[in-house]
């Protein structure tokens, strides 16, 4: 065998020399050579249909072509790439771009912070600048909500194995129960005024809340518009920060830009990162209402917030919001995959499931333990990358890319078919969307 083909076949360089904290190299146990769209291919030319993106980074496919044009002008331009948060016109035109694209339309009337390059990053500023902003310490986060693994992102982080990992006590937070956690006839939102008016409950009044509309990593957790509005109620009231983390589901995921739109709520903090840049480079974003902007010059800073390649992209990809069809198109496909899901779960009753998800986050918990990974490993070597989510991995969790067409859609949902076939050795079904 000689080198290349070696390089192309054998895992065996990551297993020596990376380190054992890698994940999605052992749920997708190849070595990927080319993307394009929604397509991958590895090393031996395999095709894989991307029902993961990046984990949420990458809603506009793979090397978009608008984009890398773009982004090979600026570079053959001798453009900046690294600024610190020095001026540049990359980021002169994002700024502009952004506020007339995106804030003006909705009548958001933000500040945006360049915090760092990831979504913890964003995060961590939002919870910092709550509490200096507030003078209190507090924050209450969600059950089974995911907020990023830096250890401020970890305290209000659910998932206990990913708590852990921190290695030291993560307090000055309060787990709440999200919507629905209770059950459908427990109003959680009640549950928490009462804790926050009563005087002997204690707890002390937060900083701020912090909230997914739609909890991707924690299991496709989809909030009710109406129990999001009580949290904005009880904030408003209390005089409580609210931050949405938006780092998955924005930038069109459940169909409008930001996920909380259709809920009419506008929080004082929003965090954005992933697909922010829209072609997968680091980038994030912490927009920040106005009167809270009361940071000193240089009090949250970093390396790499200036990431000027970022922002171009991230400019280009504004193109798709300047009316709402593309949206309208995310929730018109989103609404056809849950249709098929749904056919899916009817058929196959040994999966002891549901659908759960909202626009173009879809997903199926599975009643049987262990059968969500199967399916997804065999999905794998159908030539599906999909992902579990949720606190056991119960959940399948599908998020094409937002530019995916009809075809690859439905190339996509006929391997998950299959691969639930397969796993439940039941007879073949013939599904539509």
């Amino acid at each position: 065998m000689d080198v290349q083909k070696e390089s192309f076949t054998s895992l065996a360089v990551f297993e020596n020399l990376e380190s054992e904290v890698r994940s999605y190299i052992r749920s997708f146990p190849t070595i990927f050579h080319k993307a394009k769209d929604y397509r991958l291919w590895d090393g031996n030319g395999r095709q894989f249909i991307d029902f993961f993106s990046g984990a949420g980074a990458l809603n506009y496919g793979h090397n978009h072509p608008r984009f890398k044009k773009k982004l090979i002008d600026y570079i053959s331009s001798d453009g900046i790439t690294h600024s610190l948060d020095m001026a540049t016109t990359a980021k002169e035109k994002f700024l502009r771009r952004f506020d007339e694209v995106i804030l003006k339309p909705r009548g958001l009337d933000y500040k945006i912070m360049f915090p760092g390059p990831t979504g913890t990053n964003a995060v961590e500023s939002a919870l910092k600048l709550a509490r200096k902003a507030t003078g209190r310490n507090t924050v209450l986060h969600f059950t089974n909500a995911f907020h990023g693994m830096t250890l401020g992102s970890l305290s209000i982080s659910g998932n206990r194995f990913k708590r852990n990992s921190a290695g030291v006590p993560l307090g000055n937070s309060a787990s709440m129960p999200y919507d629905n956690y209770l059950g459908e006839n427990t109003d959680t939102a009640a549950y928490i005024r009462q804790y926050l008016e009563d005087c002997g409950s204690g707890l002390s009044l937060p900083a701020a809340v912090i909230v997914e509309t739609v909890q991707g990593e924690g299991g496709v957790n989809v909030a009710s518009f109406e129990w999001l509005r009580k949290i904005e109620q009880i904030c408003r009231k209390n005089g409580i920060v609210l931050i949405v983390d938006d780092v998955q589901m924005g930038c069109g995921r459940t169909g409008p830009f930001f996920s909380f739109e259709p809920a009419g709520i506008q929080p004082d903090m929003v965090c954005l990162s992933k697909s922010i840049s829209g072609y997968g480079l680091p980038m994030s974003l912490t927009l920040i209402r106005r009167e809270l902007d009361v940071w000193e010059p240089g009090e949250h800073n970093g390396t790499f917030r200036g990431h000027n390649l970022a922002f171009i992209t991230a400019t280009e990809a504004l193109s798709y919001w300047e009316n709402d069809d593309f949206s309208k198109e995310i929730i018109a496909k989103g609404n056809k995959v849950h249709r098929f899901l749904a056919q899916l779960v009817d058929r196959y009753p040994e999966l002891q499931a549901t659908v759960r998800g909202r626009g173009f986050i879809q997903g199926i918990e599975c009643g049987v333990d262990g059968m969500a990974e199967k399916i997804c490993q065999t999905a794998f070597e159908q030539g599906l990358l999909l992902e579990t989510s949720g606190p056991n991995n119960e959940v399948m969790k599908l998020l094409p890319p937002l530019i995916i067409d009809e075809k690859g859609l439905f190339t996509g949902l006929e391997m998950l078919a299959e691969s639930i076939r397969e796993v439940t050795h039941s007879h073949c079904l013939t599904v539509s969307i």
